[in-house]
Protein backbone atom coordinates (compact mmCIF):
# COMPACT_ATOMS: atom_id res chain seq x y z
CA UNK A 1 0.00 0.00 0.00
CA UNK A 2 1.96 3.19 -1.28
CA UNK A 3 1.10 6.52 0.91
CA UNK A 4 2.26 9.72 0.46
CA UNK A 5 2.58 11.23 3.92
CA UNK A 6 1.26 14.50 4.41
CA UNK A 7 2.42 14.25 8.27
CA UNK A 8 2.07 11.18 10.50
CA UNK A 9 -1.87 12.06 10.66
CA UNK A 10 -2.63 10.18 7.49
CA UNK A 11 -0.71 6.76 9.05
CA UNK A 12 -3.16 6.78 11.46
CA UNK A 13 -6.28 7.45 9.79
CA UNK A 14 -9.39 5.22 10.46
CA UNK A 15 -9.24 4.00 7.13
CA UNK A 16 -5.72 2.20 8.75
CA UNK A 17 -6.65 0.49 11.61
CA UNK A 18 -8.30 -2.82 10.01
CA UNK A 19 -5.10 -2.63 8.48
CA UNK A 20 -3.00 -2.26 11.42
CA UNK A 21 -5.00 -4.55 13.37
CA UNK A 22 -4.70 -7.25 10.75
CA UNK A 23 -0.94 -6.92 10.04
CA UNK A 24 -0.40 -7.17 14.11
CA UNK A 25 -2.22 -10.78 13.75
CA UNK A 26 -0.52 -11.80 10.62
CA UNK A 27 2.92 -10.84 11.82
CA UNK A 28 3.02 -10.96 15.50
CA UNK A 29 3.64 -7.12 16.04
CA UNK A 30 2.58 -5.70 19.61
CA UNK A 31 0.02 -3.88 20.78
CA UNK A 32 2.62 -0.10 22.21
CA UNK A 33 1.43 1.35 25.16
CA UNK A 34 0.44 -2.25 27.07
CA UNK A 35 3.21 -2.39 29.63
CA UNK A 36 4.68 -0.33 32.02
CA UNK A 37 7.45 2.19 30.46
CA UNK A 38 10.78 0.92 30.38
CA UNK A 39 9.83 -2.63 30.96
CA UNK A 40 11.91 -5.37 28.57
CA UNK A 41 8.48 -6.84 26.68
CA UNK A 42 7.62 -2.51 25.88
CA UNK A 43 11.03 -1.81 24.64
CA UNK A 44 10.12 -4.98 22.11
CA UNK A 45 6.77 -3.37 21.00
CA UNK A 46 6.19 -2.15 17.71
CA UNK A 47 3.61 -1.48 14.80
CA UNK A 48 3.90 -2.06 11.08
CA UNK A 49 1.91 1.07 9.04
CA UNK A 50 1.77 0.97 5.51
CA UNK A 51 2.86 -1.66 3.37
CA UNK A 52 5.01 -4.46 5.91
CA UNK A 53 8.30 -4.73 4.58
CA UNK A 54 10.61 -5.37 8.23
CA UNK A 55 9.69 -7.63 11.08
CA UNK A 56 11.38 -7.65 15.00
CA UNK A 57 14.32 -10.41 15.09
CA UNK A 58 13.37 -10.71 18.71
CA UNK A 59 16.55 -13.54 18.64
CA UNK A 60 18.95 -10.80 18.06
CA UNK A 61 21.26 -10.39 20.14
CA UNK A 62 21.35 -13.74 22.13
CA UNK A 63 22.81 -10.88 24.97
CA UNK A 64 21.00 -8.49 25.30
CA UNK A 65 21.89 -7.74 28.73
CA UNK A 66 25.16 -6.70 27.34
CA UNK A 67 23.93 -3.58 26.56
CA UNK A 68 24.98 -1.44 29.42
CA UNK A 69 24.80 2.17 27.96
CA UNK A 70 23.46 4.55 25.69
CA UNK A 71 23.58 2.74 21.97
CA UNK A 72 24.32 5.63 19.34
CA UNK A 73 25.05 3.50 16.14
CA UNK A 74 25.56 0.34 14.35
CA UNK A 75 27.18 -0.93 11.41
CA UNK A 76 27.36 -4.01 10.00
CA UNK A 77 30.28 -6.05 7.85
CA UNK A 78 28.17 -7.93 5.86
CA UNK A 79 31.11 -10.03 4.24
CA UNK A 80 32.33 -11.07 7.78
CA UNK A 81 28.77 -11.43 9.72
CA UNK A 82 29.60 -8.92 12.02
CA UNK A 83 27.78 -6.25 13.46
CA UNK A 84 29.95 -3.03 15.66
CA UNK A 85 27.57 -1.53 18.09
CA UNK A 86 28.65 2.08 19.60
CA UNK A 87 27.66 2.83 22.92
CA UNK A 88 28.32 5.40 26.18
CA UNK A 89 28.17 5.91 29.32
CA UNK A 90 30.71 5.48 32.20
CA UNK A 91 32.96 2.73 32.66
CA UNK A 92 31.32 0.88 29.37
CA UNK A 93 32.59 -0.68 26.94
CA UNK A 94 32.52 1.82 23.72
CA UNK A 95 32.17 -0.72 21.54
CA UNK A 96 30.50 -4.64 21.38
CA UNK A 97 30.76 -6.76 18.54
CA UNK A 98 28.10 -9.12 17.97
CA UNK A 99 27.55 -11.57 15.00
CA UNK A 100 24.50 -11.23 12.40
CA UNK A 101 23.18 -14.23 14.05
CA UNK A 102 23.25 -12.51 17.68
CA UNK A 103 26.41 -14.30 18.90
CA UNK A 104 28.76 -12.13 21.16
CA UNK A 105 32.32 -12.05 19.60
CA UNK A 106 33.97 -8.75 22.22
CA UNK A 107 33.91 -5.68 23.40
CA UNK A 108 36.77 -3.26 22.61
CA UNK A 109 38.92 -2.67 25.07
CA UNK A 110 40.22 0.81 24.49
CA UNK A 111 40.35 4.38 26.35
CA UNK A 112 40.70 6.03 22.89
CA UNK A 113 36.72 7.02 22.42
CA UNK A 114 34.94 9.10 24.92
CA UNK A 115 31.50 9.75 23.52
CA UNK A 116 31.18 7.82 20.03
CA UNK A 117 28.13 9.04 17.65
CA UNK A 118 28.63 7.63 14.30
CA UNK A 119 29.83 4.91 12.98
CA UNK A 120 30.88 3.12 9.59
CA UNK A 121 32.80 -0.20 8.57
CA UNK A 122 34.73 0.70 5.61
CA UNK A 123 36.51 -1.65 3.04
CA UNK A 124 34.41 -4.50 4.09
CA UNK A 125 34.71 -6.88 0.99
CA UNK A 126 38.51 -6.49 1.50
CA UNK A 127 40.72 -8.82 3.88
CA UNK A 128 41.48 -5.35 5.97
CA UNK A 129 38.17 -4.08 6.92
CA UNK A 130 38.27 -1.31 9.25
CA UNK A 131 35.33 0.36 11.34
CA UNK A 132 35.67 4.57 11.62
CA UNK A 133 33.79 6.09 14.51
CA UNK A 134 33.17 9.88 15.15
CA UNK A 135 33.50 11.05 18.73
CA UNK A 136 31.67 14.31 19.82
CA UNK A 137 33.42 13.89 23.74
CA UNK A 138 34.91 17.26 24.81
CA UNK A 139 37.76 15.80 26.69
CA UNK A 140 41.36 15.46 24.81
CA UNK A 141 39.89 12.81 22.45
CA UNK A 142 36.79 13.83 21.06
CA UNK A 143 36.23 16.34 18.45
CA UNK A 144 37.62 13.86 15.75
CA UNK A 145 37.10 10.67 13.40
CA UNK A 146 38.65 7.45 14.07
CA UNK A 147 39.65 4.17 11.97
CA UNK A 148 40.80 1.45 14.15
CA UNK A 149 40.63 -2.52 13.34
CA UNK A 150 37.87 -4.63 14.00
CA UNK A 151 39.34 -5.48 17.11
CA UNK A 152 39.53 -1.91 18.39
CA UNK A 153 43.08 -1.23 17.56
CA UNK A 154 43.51 2.42 16.62
CA UNK A 155 44.76 3.12 13.47
CA UNK A 156 44.52 6.63 13.02
CA UNK A 157 42.64 10.09 13.60
CA UNK A 158 41.21 12.69 11.27
CA UNK A 159 40.72 15.72 12.85
CA UNK A 160 42.67 17.59 16.14
CA UNK A 161 41.76 15.24 19.07
CA UNK A 162 40.66 17.44 21.91
CA UNK A 163 40.28 20.80 19.94
CA UNK A 164 37.12 22.05 18.36
CA UNK A 165 37.71 23.91 15.58
CA UNK A 166 36.57 24.75 11.51
CA UNK A 167 40.39 24.61 9.99
CA UNK A 168 40.48 22.96 6.79
CA UNK A 169 45.16 22.51 6.97
CA UNK A 170 45.03 21.02 9.43
CA UNK A 171 41.48 20.01 9.69
CA UNK A 172 39.09 20.38 12.56
CA UNK A 173 36.15 19.14 13.37
CA UNK A 174 33.69 20.16 16.17
CA UNK A 175 31.24 17.32 17.28
CA UNK A 176 31.29 15.30 14.06
CA UNK A 177 28.21 13.69 13.25
CA UNK A 178 28.61 10.45 10.57
CA UNK A 179 31.38 9.22 8.30
CA UNK A 180 30.29 7.39 4.95
CA UNK A 181 33.42 5.57 3.17
CA UNK A 182 32.50 5.18 -0.26
CA UNK A 183 33.86 1.73 -2.29
CA UNK A 184 36.42 4.26 -4.19
CA UNK A 185 37.97 5.44 -0.44
CA UNK A 186 36.41 8.62 -0.59
CA UNK A 187 34.54 9.58 2.71
CA UNK A 188 31.55 11.97 3.21
CA UNK A 189 31.89 13.98 6.52
CA UNK A 190 28.96 15.35 8.01
CA UNK A 191 30.27 17.84 10.99
CA UNK A 192 28.14 19.26 13.27
CA UNK A 193 26.23 17.77 15.77
CA UNK A 194 25.31 20.39 17.50
CA UNK A 195 28.53 22.79 17.76
CA UNK A 196 29.72 25.58 15.61
CA UNK A 197 30.20 23.28 12.66
CA UNK A 198 27.40 22.68 9.80
CA UNK A 199 29.48 20.95 7.37
CA UNK A 200 28.81 18.52 4.61
CA UNK A 201 32.26 17.93 3.64
CA UNK A 202 33.92 15.48 0.89
CA UNK A 203 38.05 14.02 1.43
CA UNK A 204 39.65 12.20 -1.09
CA UNK A 205 41.17 8.65 -0.46
CA UNK A 206 44.23 10.47 0.43
CA UNK A 207 42.45 12.32 2.95
CA UNK A 208 42.49 15.86 0.96
CA UNK A 209 39.03 17.93 0.76
CA UNK A 210 37.23 18.11 -2.66
CA UNK A 211 34.67 19.95 -1.63
CA UNK A 212 32.75 21.47 0.77
CA UNK A 213 29.39 23.20 1.85
CA UNK A 214 29.77 24.50 5.45
CA UNK A 215 27.02 27.41 5.81
CA UNK A 216 24.47 27.52 8.43
CA UNK A 217 21.03 28.13 7.71
CA UNK A 218 17.44 27.19 5.78
CA UNK A 219 18.69 27.98 2.47
CA UNK A 220 19.44 25.54 -0.61
CA UNK A 221 23.08 23.95 0.54
CA UNK A 222 22.94 25.24 4.28
CA UNK A 223 22.91 23.34 7.27
CA UNK A 224 21.51 23.43 10.52
CA UNK A 225 22.90 19.93 12.52
CA UNK A 226 23.77 17.97 9.59
CA UNK A 227 23.29 14.09 11.32
CA UNK A 228 23.56 11.39 8.63
CA UNK A 229 25.26 11.12 5.39
CA UNK A 230 24.48 8.14 2.96
CA UNK A 231 25.99 7.88 -1.02
CA UNK A 232 23.67 5.91 -3.74
CA UNK A 233 24.79 4.54 -7.07
CA UNK A 234 24.01 7.35 -8.97
CA UNK A 235 26.29 9.75 -8.20
CA UNK A 236 24.10 11.57 -5.37
CA UNK A 237 24.89 12.39 -1.64
CA UNK A 238 21.83 12.14 0.65
CA UNK A 239 22.36 14.16 4.19
CA UNK A 240 19.63 14.24 6.94
CA UNK A 241 19.73 18.10 8.04
CA UNK A 242 18.15 17.34 11.07
CA UNK A 243 17.82 20.75 12.64
CA UNK A 244 15.91 21.90 9.23
CA UNK A 245 13.94 18.86 8.85
CA UNK A 246 15.17 18.02 5.84
CA UNK A 247 17.10 15.40 4.00
CA UNK A 248 19.49 17.57 1.11
CA UNK A 249 20.66 15.90 -1.98
CA UNK A 250 24.08 16.96 -3.68
CA UNK A 251 26.22 15.54 -6.68
CA UNK A 252 28.72 13.67 -5.38
CA UNK A 253 31.43 14.54 -7.93
CA UNK A 254 30.74 18.35 -8.51
CA UNK A 255 28.88 19.35 -4.72
CA UNK A 256 26.57 20.83 -6.51
CA UNK A 257 22.88 21.23 -5.15
CA UNK A 258 20.44 18.61 -7.09
CA UNK A 259 17.46 19.01 -4.52
CA UNK A 260 15.44 18.68 -0.84
CA UNK A 261 13.17 16.26 0.97
CA UNK A 262 10.57 17.97 3.33
CA UNK A 263 7.47 17.09 2.85
CA UNK A 264 8.04 13.83 4.99
CA UNK A 265 9.11 15.55 8.10
CA UNK A 266 6.72 17.80 9.19
CA UNK A 267 6.52 16.36 12.79
CA UNK A 268 9.98 15.33 13.22
CA UNK A 269 13.49 15.23 11.43
CA UNK A 270 15.35 12.82 9.72
CA UNK A 271 18.51 11.63 11.91
CA UNK A 272 19.54 8.56 9.64
CA UNK A 273 19.41 8.00 6.54
CA UNK A 274 20.34 4.55 4.73
CA UNK A 275 19.86 2.81 1.36
CA UNK A 276 18.43 -0.59 1.22
CA UNK A 277 20.67 -3.02 -0.94
CA UNK A 278 18.03 -3.65 -3.28
CA UNK A 279 18.28 0.65 -3.82
CA UNK A 280 14.39 0.81 -3.75
CA UNK A 281 14.53 2.57 -0.38
CA UNK A 282 15.82 4.93 1.56
CA UNK A 283 15.59 4.06 5.45
CA UNK A 284 15.04 7.29 7.83
CA UNK A 285 14.66 7.40 11.75
CA UNK A 286 12.92 9.99 13.19
CA UNK A 287 13.59 10.02 17.06
CA UNK A 288 11.48 11.92 18.49
CA UNK A 289 8.56 10.41 17.19
CA UNK A 290 10.31 7.15 17.17
CA UNK A 291 9.61 6.17 14.04
CA UNK A 292 11.74 4.22 11.81
CA UNK A 293 10.03 5.34 7.88
CA UNK A 294 10.96 3.62 4.71
CA UNK A 295 10.98 6.20 1.55
CA UNK A 296 10.67 5.66 -2.17
CA UNK A 297 14.24 5.15 -3.69
CA UNK A 298 13.90 8.24 -7.28
CA UNK A 299 14.86 6.76 -9.93
CA UNK A 300 18.49 8.04 -11.54
CA UNK A 301 18.04 11.47 -13.09
CA UNK A 302 14.94 12.36 -11.05
CA UNK A 303 14.78 13.55 -6.76
CA UNK A 304 11.15 14.58 -7.01
CA UNK A 305 9.63 14.66 -3.41
CA UNK A 306 9.52 12.33 -0.98
CA UNK A 307 7.05 9.17 -0.48
CA UNK A 308 6.43 7.24 2.83
CA UNK A 309 6.17 3.86 1.85
CA UNK A 310 6.13 1.77 5.26
CA UNK A 311 6.79 2.83 8.81
CA UNK A 312 7.66 1.13 12.01
CA UNK A 313 5.99 2.75 14.81
CA UNK A 314 8.49 2.00 18.01
CA UNK A 315 7.06 2.41 21.53
CA UNK A 316 7.60 5.57 23.38
CA UNK A 317 11.14 6.42 24.70
CA UNK A 318 12.38 3.69 23.00
CA UNK A 319 14.76 7.06 20.75
CA UNK A 320 16.10 4.98 17.54
CA UNK A 321 18.98 7.22 16.59
CA UNK A 322 21.24 5.69 13.50
CA UNK A 323 20.78 2.78 11.76
CA UNK A 324 22.95 0.60 9.03
CA UNK A 325 22.04 -2.73 6.76
CA UNK A 326 23.58 -5.54 5.96
CA UNK A 327 23.95 -5.22 2.24
CA UNK A 328 23.64 -9.08 1.74
CA UNK A 329 20.64 -10.15 3.34
CA UNK A 330 18.80 -6.51 3.66
CA UNK A 331 18.45 -7.41 7.47
CA UNK A 332 17.78 -3.72 9.26
CA UNK A 333 20.04 -2.85 12.37
CA UNK A 334 18.86 0.27 14.91
CA UNK A 335 20.79 2.06 17.77
CA UNK A 336 18.22 3.45 20.24
CA UNK A 337 19.25 5.81 22.99
CA UNK A 338 15.93 5.43 25.09
CA UNK A 339 15.92 1.66 25.39
CA UNK A 340 19.31 1.26 25.53
CA UNK A 341 20.13 -1.56 23.03
CA UNK A 342 20.26 -2.16 19.21
CA UNK A 343 17.57 -3.90 17.72
CA UNK A 344 17.61 -6.33 14.21
CA UNK A 345 14.72 -5.95 11.82
CA UNK A 346 14.88 -8.75 8.97
CA UNK A 347 12.69 -8.17 5.78
CA UNK A 348 9.70 -10.59 5.21
CA UNK A 349 11.04 -12.12 2.02
CA UNK A 350 13.14 -14.07 4.12
CA UNK A 351 15.17 -16.57 1.75
CA UNK A 352 15.90 -14.04 -0.50
CA UNK A 353 19.18 -12.23 -0.74
CA UNK A 354 19.68 -9.23 -1.99
CA UNK A 355 22.38 -8.42 -4.93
Amino acid sequence: MLMKKRGHTCLLASSMASLVVLMMVLYGCGTIGTQQPGSASLRHDYQLLGRPLYKLDLSWPKNPELFTGEVFGVAVNQYAGVVHVAQRGNNVPKVLVFTTDGDFLMSWNTTTLEMPHGIFVADAASSNPTVWITDVGSGPYGHCIKQYSPSGKLLQVLGTPGKAGSGMNPLQFDQPAEIFVHDSGEMYIVDGDGGMNNRLIKLSKEQEVLWMHGEKGQGLAQFYIPHSVTVDNAHRVWVADRGNKRIQIFNSITGDWLGTWGSCFTEDAPYSVRLTPDKKYFVVVQLNTNQISLLDAPPVGLIGQCSVVSVIQLAEEVKPHLVDLDLKTGALYVAEIGAQQAQKFTPFSLGKSFP
